[in-house]
């Protein structure tokens, strides 16, 4: 008789297998970000803009030209847009170490206020009682009194010292990091511009003859709706995005503050990531209306605008237009932009929702994972 060496399915040895392919492909993910963020990011822009090419190339128009117009036409309004913002950008930038001296030394006023007033009751008693028991230790009391009295200023003098390094350390590391994102903005317009150029004859040679293929037809309905609905999603919250940024910045140039087309753009920007997105937008415009009017109830005002309008686009808006289909579970949300953060960083965050869309998509269509499905829609 003969004993089998194998182990049964769902066994201790495949649990441990399914668990370190899982570690391996993250670990691949953290490791591979520099060569996977451009990958990624030019696959989702050139599944947009490739039903595009293929109405041109219907009419006859080779895939070349159609594929470097919608680069000119795609990169034509950001980069009127960056010129546009690269003055007020390069500003608050450089005012960054002037905001943190600034904004500390107020805080440092308010803080001296509250310690004096926190002091005088107790100082009284032990004046009486050094005066009636103690009096030859007056003098080392003085002293320690004083000592006391000098000892915040220093201590505050330092805090207010790590601040301003630390604000001149995060613009060092952001022009530092502007050379690497620039490359990496580059590679991703050469990789979309050959996407949508060659990427189709790759993928019908890919559907046609690969062996890993067996059902043709279902990875073709597939690969169709995943750009159907994607395309649909990001367009949407493209389009409502830009709104808010618009309205935005026209409320902030009735209002009188400052650099509205600047705050406009970043808070569009921000909102590519729910809940969190709004939630930064809120912390940079308090910072923002602290500089401009100083720590008085007005610098709450670009905030409290900019929380009114996105309360309205997020509330009302959104759910109007993108429907239930579009729903996804606002905690899984937050796990998933959590995970793509640590794995990717700020891009990460950008690209987490189109992919959690993309593995849903993917997952309904093939029929696997309900259970899955089903906890990612939950409302």
């Amino acid at each position: 008789m003969t004993v089998s060496t194998t182990s049964p399915k769902g066994g201790p040895q495949t649990k441990v297998l399914k668990t370190l392919l899982l570690l391996a492909v993250i670990y691949t993910l953290y490791l591979a970000k520099s060569l996977l963020i451009p990958l990624f990011f030019s696959a989702f822009v050139a599944l947009l803009l490739s039903p595009l090419v293929a109405i041109a190339r219907r009419i006859y128009i080779p895939r070349t030209i159609s594929a470097a117009a919608l680069m000119v036409l795609l990169l034509t309004p950001f980069t009127f847009l960056g010129l546009q913002l690269a003055e007020p950008a390069e500003r608050w930038m450089q005012a960054l170490p002037k905001m943190a001296a600034e904004i500390t030394e107020e805080i440092n006023e308010i803080s001296d206020s509250l310690v004096e007033e926190s002091e005088k009751p107790v100082a009284e008693p032990q004046e009486e009682e050094s005066d009636s028991f103690f009096d030859w230790f007056g003098d080392d009391d003085d002293e320690k009194e004083a000592e006391k009295a000098e000892s915040p200023p220093e201590e505050q003098n330092t805090v207010s010292d790590k601040l301003k390094q630390n604000s001149i350390e995060m613009a060092i590391s952001v022009l530092s990091n502007a050379p690497l994102l620039l490359a990496q903005i580059f590679a991703c317009l050469i990789f979309i511009f050959f996407l949508l150029v060659f990427g189709p004859g790759l993928f019908k040679v890919f559907i046609r003859d690969f062996p890993i293929v067996t059902n043709k037809r279902r990875a073709l309905v597939l690969v169709h709706h995943i750009q159907t609905e994607l395309s649909a999603y990001i367009v949407t919250i493209s389009i409502i995005n830009a709104l808010l940024g618009t309205a935005t910045a026209i409320v902030f140039t009735y209002l009188g503050i400052d650099d509205a087309i600047l705050w406009g753009a970043l808070v569009a920007l921000m909102n590519f990531v729910p809940y969190l997105g709004g939630l930064a937008s809120c912390s940079i415009l308090l910072v923002a209306g602290m500089v401009q009017f100083g720590l008085v109830s007005t610098a709450f005002l670009p905030a409290a605008v900019f929380l009114g309008i996105n309360i309205l686009e997020s509330q009302l808006i959104t759910p109007a237009v993108l429907g239930r289909s579009m729903q996804l579970n606002p905690l899984i949300i937050i796990l998933w932009l959590s995970v793509a953060g640590w794995l990717w960083g700020i891009v990460g965050v950008l690209l987490a929702v189109p992919l959690l869309m993309s593995f849903k998509i993917i997952l309904k269509n093939l029929g696997a994972l309900p259970h899955w499905v089903r906890l990612i829609e939950t409302k």
